[in-house]
Order: C-alpha cells, then sequence, then structure tokens
C-alpha cells in the first residue's frame, strides 16, 4: 500500500473559504477515487492561505479486477433491443454474447464482461482533473489557463503548480498548462526558494523550516498561546475571541503575535466600539485591564521581522489611531441626538416593503411588549412600552452604521446617556436575545423583565409580519431568518416560566395587519368595528375585543372585517403549526420524542407553550412504565378496530354506550373505569395536573386489557355491537382529554 500526497499551490485563498475548501477536497478526491474502484485508507486534509493539501494512506497499486454479468433480450428480440444491449454491455455484435437456454421463457442472451484492474496513478489523475474542474468555490476566478479541449480553468485564486506523488513517485498529470511534480515553495517571504519532497513526513518537515506551519489548528493555537503570553507579560488579560484567531489563522502561515498601544484619550468611547473597529478593520485582539479595556492591542503578522515587528508595530498603530478616531467622531456625534430624535428618522427606513418602516414596526412593538409586560406580570408596563418603542432607535446612528453587530447594545449607551431608566436600558440592548440556540436569554427573575416582553413583541412581530403577506420560511431557504425568531419565542416562554398563549397574540395582531395592508373598507354597519379593528396605534386588548365580539371564527361571513379576522384566525392556526415543529426541534435536542408533541398538540386549543411541555413530559413518564406501554397497546386497539369498523359502516360510531345493553362483566368495569377517569383527568387537567391526569388515565390499563381478552366487540346480536363500539369510542374520548394516542409510535 502506497501513500498519496497533493498539494494545489495556489495564490492566497480567502481566510473564510479555507476550512471548507480543504474538506471539499478531500471529500471530492476520495469520493473520485472510490467511484473508479480503488479503495483507499484514512484521508487528512490541510490548507494555509497559499496551498490545499491531501495526504491519503493506503492507496493500492491497482484497482481490483471486475468481473459482470449481464442479462439481455430474448434471442428473438427485436434488433432494436438487441443493439441496445450490445451498446450497454460493450459488445460488438451478438457472437461475442452467451446464449443462456430457457424452456420456460426462452433462450437469452447473456454479457460476461471482465474489466482488468487500473494503475493507480490513471485513476489518481482522472479523480484530481474532475476534482479541479468542479470544485465548489463560491465564486472562482479566470487567470489565463486554457484548458486542452478550449475555455479557461477557474480557481479560487490563480493555481502555479500541483504537487502528487504516490509512494514517492510523480504521478503524471497536467491541466490548463499546469503539469504535477515534486516541487512546492515554503512562506512568500521567508522561504520562497522551491524545493522537493518525497512524501508527507519530509514536505511538512521541510514546510516548517521554511516558515510553514501546515496545520490550521496548530496556528490558531500558536496564536492563542502567543496573544495570552504577551498579554500575562503586560499583566493584562486578553479578550478571547475564537472567531479572530481562526481568521488570522487564515491569513498567515507563519503568524506572530505582536502587541500595539493608542491613545487613552479613545477609551472614553465604549469598549465594544473600539474592541469592534480593531477587530474589523485590524483584525486585532482587545485587552483588559481588570474589567477596563486597557490602551493595548494584539496584532498578527505572517513574518518574524529582524527589528522585532518595530515597524510593523507602528505602521498598525497608525491605523488603528485612524480607526478609533472614526469610532469617536461616530460616538460624540450620536451623542448630540436623543433616541427619540433618531426614531423619527426610522419613519425613512424601510423595514420591508410589504410592512412599512420600522418606526411603524416600533409602534407594533411597544404596544404588544405593553400587554405582555401587564398580562404576564414581568414589570411595569410602561417600561416595556418605552423600550420597545425605543427599541430600533439605534439603527440609524452612525455607530450602527459603520458596526452593524453594535446594534441594540448603542442603543444602550445611548439610553444611559440620558439617563434613562437601566431597566429600559437594558431591554433595547437584549431584547435581540436569543440570537441562536447557544446565545442566553433575558431572565426576568434577574430583572429584566422588560426586555423578555420587549424580545417576544419583536419576535412575535416578525412571524405575524411575514405569515401575513405570506412569506413563510421553505425547505430550501428562511432569508428572514423566522426559523430562529420562533425559537427564540420558546426560549423565551419557557426559560422564564410564562403562561403564553400564542393566538392570544396573533389572532388580533395577524387582524391588524391583515386590515391595514389589504385596504379593505367595511360595510357600513361594521364602520365602527373597522376603526377600532385597524386604528393605530391599538390595544391587543382592544383588538381581543373587537375579535370576541365579530364572534364566527370557523367560516367566513358576508362582513369584510369577519372575513379579515376570519382570515387572520386561519393564519395564526398555520403559524401555531410552525411552532409545533420548531418546538419538536427543541424539545428532540433535550431528548424528548416528536411524536409525544404531536399527541398533544392534536388536541384542540394547545397554543400555551409551557404547557404542552408539562403534557408531554408528563405523558413521556407514562410511556416509561409498563402501565403506559400497555394502555398505549389497548387505546390503539381500540383506535384501529373503531377505524375499520365505521370505515366499512361508513358512518361514525362515536357517541354514548347503553348500561342496559352491558353483558359481560367485563364491558361493566370497563364502563365504570371509563367514567371514572373521564372525571378524574378532568379534575387534574383543571388545576394543571398532568401527572395526575396520566396516572388517572394509566387505571384503564387493566379493565381494557381484561376488555379485549373477554369480550368480542363485532357481536352477532346488532345492538350489542353498536353498543360495544360506543363502548370504544369511550375509550378513545376518555384519551382525548390528555393526548391523542393515535400520533404515538409504537
Amino acid at each position: 500500500m502506497s501513500e498519496l500526497l497533493l498539494e494545489l499551490f495556489c495564490e492566497e485563498i480567502p481566510a473564510r473559504l479555507q476550512v471548507r475548501a480543504a474538506d471539499d477536497l478531500r471529500r471530492l478526491v476520495v469520493d473520485g477515487l472510490k467511484a473508479r474502484g480503488l479503495d483507499v485508507g484514512a484521508a487528512r486534509s490541510y490548507v494555509t492561505p497559499r496551498r490545499m493539501t491531501l495526504v491519503i494512506a493506503d492507496v493500492p497499486e491497482m484497482s481490483p479486477a471486475i468481473s459482470d454479468e449481464r442479462k439481455g433480450p430474448r434471442v428473438d428480440a427485436p434488433e432494436k433491443a438487441l443493439q441496445g444491449f450490445l451498446k450497454a454491455a460493450g459488445l460488438a455484435s451478438v457472437d461475442e454474447a452467451e446464449v443462456v437456454k430457457d424452456e420456460k421463457k426462452g433462450d437469452y442472451y447473456v454479457a460476461r464482461i471482465e474489466k482488468p484492474g487500473r494503475p493507480a496513478a490513471e485513476i489518481i489523475a482522472e479523480a484530481l482533473r474532475e476534482t479541479i474542474l468542479n470544485f465548489p468555490w463560491p465564486k472562482a476566478m479566470r487567470f489565463n489557463a486554457k484548458l486542452a479541449g478550449g475555455g479557461e480553468l477557474r480557481w479560487i485564486r490563480p493555481l502555479h503548480s500541483v504537487v502528487l506523488l504516490l509512494d514517492g513517485a510523480v504521478v503524471p498529470f497536467e491541466i490548463a498548462g499546469i503539469a504535477s511534480g515534486n516541487v512546492t515553495r515554503g512562506h512568500r517571504f521567508m522561504g520562497g526558494e522551491p524545493f522537493t519532497v518525497t512524501g508527507f513526513d519530509d514536505y511538512v518537515a521541510k514546510l516548517r523550516d521554511r516558515k510553514v506551519i501546515l496545520d490550521f489548528a496548530e496556528r490558531v493555537a500558536v496564536i492563542n498561546e502567543g496573544a495570552n503570553a504577551l498579554a500575562k507579560d503586560a499583566k493584562l488579560s486578553l479578550v478571547e475571541d475564537e472567531g479572530l484567531a481562526a481568521e488570522n489563522a487564515g491569513l498567515t502561515e507563519w503568524p506572530t503575535v505582536l502587541m500595539g498601544t493608542f491613545d487613552k484619550s479613545f477609551l472614553d468611547v465604549p469598549a465594544e466600539c473600539l474592541t469592534s473597529a480593531m477587530r474589523m478593520h485590524q483584525k486585532c485582539f482587545s485587552l483588559r485591564h481588570g474589567k477596563k479595556l486597557a490602551n493595548r492591542f494584539l496584532l498578527v503578522t505572517n513574518l518574524e521581522a529582524e527589528d522585532g515587528g518595530k515597524v510593523i508595530v507602528a505602521g498598525n498603530e497608525k491605523v488603528i489611531a485612524a480607526r478609533l478616531s472614526d469610532a469617536k467622531f461616530f460616538w460624540e456625534t450620536d451623542l448630540k441626538k436623543t433616541l427619540d430624535d433618531m426614531r423619527d428618522e426610522l419613519k425613512g427606513i424601510t423595514f420591508h416593503e410589504k410592512l412599512g418602516t420600522q418606526f411603524e414596526r416600533t409602534e407594533r412593538i411597544k404596544e404588544l411588549a405593553d400587554t405582555i409586560a401587564e398580562e404576564q406580570e414581568l414589570c411595569e408596563a410602561a417600561l416595556a412600552l418605552r423600550a420597545g418603542e425605543l427599541s430600533k432607535a439605534d439603527l440609524v446612528s452612525g455607530m450602527v452604521g459603520e458596526f452593524p453587530e453594535l446594534q441594540g447594545l448603542m442603543g444602550r449607551y445611548y439610553a444611559e446617556a440620558e439617563r434613562m431608566n437601566p431597566e429600559i436600558a437594558r431591554a433595547i440592548e437584549l431584547h435581540y436575545k436569543p440570537k441562536g440556540p447557544t446565545d442566553s436569554v433575558p431572565l426576568e427573575s434577574e430583572g429584566d423583565g422588560a426586555a423578555v416582553a420587549v424580545a417576544l413583541a419583536d419576535k412575535l412581530d416578525m412571524l405575524v409580519g411575514f405569515w401575513t403577506i405570506g412569506e413563510k420560511p421553505t425547505g430550501s431557504g428562511d432569508p428572514y431568518q423566522l426559523r430562529r425568531a420562533a425559537l427564540g419565542v420558546i426560549r423565551l416562554v419557557l426559560e422564564n416560566d410564562l403562561r403564553l398563549p400564542l393566538l392570544r397574540y396573533t389572532v388580533p395582531a395577524l387582524a391588524f395587519m391583515h386590515g391595514n395592508i389589504g385596504g379593505r373598507n367595511a360595510s357600513k354597519e361594521r364602520a365602527d368595528i373597522q376603526e377600532q379593528l385597524l386604528a393605530s396605534p391599538v390595544s391587543i386588548a382592544t383588538k381581543l375585543q373587537v375579535v370576541s365580539e365579530l364572534g364566527q371564527m370557523n367560516a367566513p361571513s358576508q362582513s369584510v372585517v369577519e372575513q379579515i379576522v376570519y382570515e387572520a384566525h386561519t393564519k395564526a392556526v398555520d403559524l401555531l403549526s410552525f411552532f409545533a415543529d420548531r418546538l419538536k426541534v427543541y424539545l428532540r435536542d433535550k431528548g424528548a420524542r416528536h411524536d409525544l408533541i404531536d399527541a398533544i398538540f392534536s388536541l384542540p386549543g394547545q397554543d400555551d407553550l409551557a404547557l404542552i411541555v408539562k403534557r408531554v413530559e408528563a405523558l413521556s413518564e407514562l410511556l416509561a412504565t409498563d402501565d403506559g406501554v400497555n394502555l398505549l397497546a389497548g387505546v390503539k386497539r381500540a383506535q384501529n378496530i373503531l377505524s375499520i369498523e365505521e370505515k366499512k359502516d361508513k358512518t361514525s360510531h362515536a357517541g354514548d354506550y347503553d348500561a342496559a345493553l352491558l353483558q359481560a362483566d367485563e364491558e361493566k368495569v370497563l364502563a365504570a373505569a371509563i367514567d371514572k377517569v373521564k372525571d378524574d383527568t378532568a379534575a387534574a387537567l383543571g388545576v394543571e395536573n398532568f401527572a395526575g391526569a396520566m396516572r388517572a388515565l394509566a387505571e384503564l390499563r387493566a379493565p381494557v386489557d381484561a376488555f379485549f381478552d373477554k369480550v368480542t366487540v363485532n357481536a352477532d346480536d346488532p345492538a350489542l355491537r353498536q353498543n360495544r363500539l360506543h363502548l370504544l369510542s369511550q375509550i378513545r374520548a376518555a384519551t382525548l382529554n390528555v393526548a391523542d394516542f393515535s400520533k404515538i409510535g409504537s
């Protein structure tokens, strides 16, 4: 078995693409070899700014010979069928095929194809050519490299050389005038002379001698270790940033960390602004002295300078000073305006062409935040209303315009500069949270009740708005990150243990937005209700009152306003289904079964996320017991019998049983048990004792088992059969108070 070494040497590959590109190279080459019958051992890929490297172990000298048998048409088949068979089998004539005798179906042709093994070098060259020509760069460039068959070779940056060795010997390969060899180069400035390699170990060692660290992870480690060491020497602490370390590793082949300084006057600017300016523009790390930002920074260079890096540091200090001056200018300029002034400017900022401006959005957010804060008792409603009102004001600030990742945070700083209530300032900062599955969630228990209210209002408004205009996520895309918004609502509700019925808030909001966007006019007799419904701003409570006055939601009516509310309710139910899917993802990550979530969500009126989770937990605990497993089997048996008989009879057998027709002791006991379970589960559910409801349900296990052991449902007497089917329907009805067992997998 031999070792395969491949290096594709080119101009600098963008840092953000390197790791993915190395993985793609390994996958494509290995898949290409295996598709051609060459099974290989472990493959490892590496990347630096100027090279992608692949080493594969245990490469055989040849692919194995293949013996294949292809069955053809009958000997008396039409000429067209025979010619198709010969072409597919690679035969010149039927004389090269064998005839197999078959008295029943007739004689037919068989092609026996023997394919000899191929040299590994030949297969490697084919697979590499296919890989290079079809490499999935997001965007490749032309660089005057002409392909033999016409056209130009495209690569992320100009490709200069290809090292391709099999067990130390060069594998013949050529593409666009670039021939394979055993020669490469080291560091651009500290080891650029060509040198030859004989294998991977030799390659890695010679690269290191020429100031190239091949392993990306090692370069990241070098940067982190160097940064921490310099920080420690200066009695400072590093502002850890793994993303920045990885980016610098993608910019350097021989990373060297140096320290620079900037004027202390810049420290009057919020630390995050300075950190963002240094990170974004110069890829520099920040340092702290205690909890405060220090007037030092760390840079990563790709050189070991003879002067110890003095010139490099001086150049970076000059650029950093200019960048921090810009940040200071933005800060001082922004402070000349109040957040209310900034909010007025939102009238000229479009959120979405169909959903209005950012100003109009803050009107909706503040109103919903006010209602949530009051009804959930999160904080003084006025605090949430004010925070919602100013939540997007900093979007027009110069600082956020330069550093969008600071939105929310800068709003907090501007609010603090105006000496606003600290809870309002915190809510402006935290209302974007959680930004992802690992991000923290604002908690009412930690004094961030206003932040919770505004965060919920912000995300619900996003979902309601895009559901109104039909811009829902698809299997291939979610451009407005609505899945993240829904997951954010779920985490905010569950981690704060809130009772937030989703329909309670989404139906009126959808009705309001649908009415405004649709531009409809109500009939004269409903004009007063239409005015309430479409007025802006209008409280959620008022909208709910309007909805209740309209009444009918099960079918559209002639009233335009009722039609609006009906359509809003329909969309809200669809949005609830979307929440169910997101809740499945959330709970599945925590080990819950998705079918149990379906079993609960299938029940009518399930829009309270916290209660759904508690029901799922109680159902999971029940099904972990023998009683639960056996009860599930019994209930499913009852449901299957009902389904079969209802389909056969073309009628529903739901209904009350007749006690006078109960004959067997087992059906009498079951009937009594059903009546008791109905009462017990209703009582338990009434006080939200879901574990108690499940325990009550488990009492059906023994009577159900006994019934099916001793009683024949399809009795000869039609009345008796009907009554027993009604009894089975009561099992279904009793369990449907707690969960839809038909949704639960066995």
